[in-house]
């Protein structure tokens, strides 16, 4: 008899002391690649993400958001204008090449409905990882002044 209430209060007791456990989502993995810093920026454009945007935007000094020199609200502006003009159903990067001062050049074709227009996106090295530095946005000035 006391085998079995020991027995049933031991297994009370671990009933009563349950575990849970809670996955807590991994932050997004740098860009480590220029692809990938290309795919994380245009994916922020897509979604709108601005805090998504400010972080795949950058140069060798790393992201645009860390940068002291641009305001918030002059960031903030700026990301809304390469979201209105980068806007875009789909892309294909149709070429990827050595650039001056150890960056990469990709030409990349962004459709929007029917149309499509080819730019290129200069991408740099950070530290760690690396940023989308700059695009050439004169062959989208269409696409900056369309509605959506």
């Amino acid at each position: 008899m006391k085998k079995l209430l020991m027995g049933l209060l031991l297994l009370a007791a671990s009933a009563a002391c349950t575990t849970r456990s809670t996955v807590i989502p991994a932050e997004p993995l740098p860009a480590v690649g220029p692809r990938a810093a290309l795919d994380a920026f245009l994916g922020a454009i897509k979604s709108q993400d601005l805090q998504a945007l400010a972080a795949a935007w950058g140069d060798a000094n790393g992201s645009i958001r860390d940068n002291t020199k641009v305001t918030r609200s002059e960031l903030e502006q700026r990301e809304l204008i390469l979201m209105r003009c980068f806007a875009h159903d789909k892309y294909q990067v149709l070429s990827d090449a050595a650039a001056a001062q150890a960056e990469r050049v990709m030409a990349v074709e962004l459709t929007r409905g029917t149309n499509r227009r080819t730019t290129n996106f200069f991408l740099a090295k950070g530290q760690d990882r690396w940023y989308v530095r700059t695009a050439n946005m004169d062959p989208l000035q269409d696409f900056c002044t369309q509605r959506r």
